[in-house]
């Protein structure tokens, strides 16, 4: 499932880089608004981009990164009991 979840975040990045410079307006000599076309489209898509990158971080942030095939909670774990045993000093929680 992971593994289809990376994928899909991967499609979805190569879409967005691929269409942030409208390639596809130039030469043309529309004006919308006293703006180029080309202009609305960068800031459009900035904004998708913007909204899609919102919502990689609320529900995908770290995939693809995960240490080992370990999960996160074991991850997690891992690094509290590291933490504990060290003598970097400091207030343990």
């Amino acid at each position: 499932m992971r593994r289809t979840e990376l994928g899909l975040w991967i499609g979805v990045a190569v879409v967005l880089a691929s269409f942030a410079i409208p390639w596809f307006l130039w030469g043309s000599a529309t004006v919308v608004a006293g703006l180029p076309m080309w202009l609305w489209w960068h800031v459009g898509w900035m904004g998708l981009a913007s909204i899609v990158f919102w919502v990689f971080t609320r529900r995908a942030w770290g995939i693809g990164i995960e240490p080992g095939g370990r999960n996160a909670s074991e991850a997690a774990r891992g690094r509290t009991d590291a933490a504990r045993g060290s003598d970097a000093g400091g207030e343990s929680p």
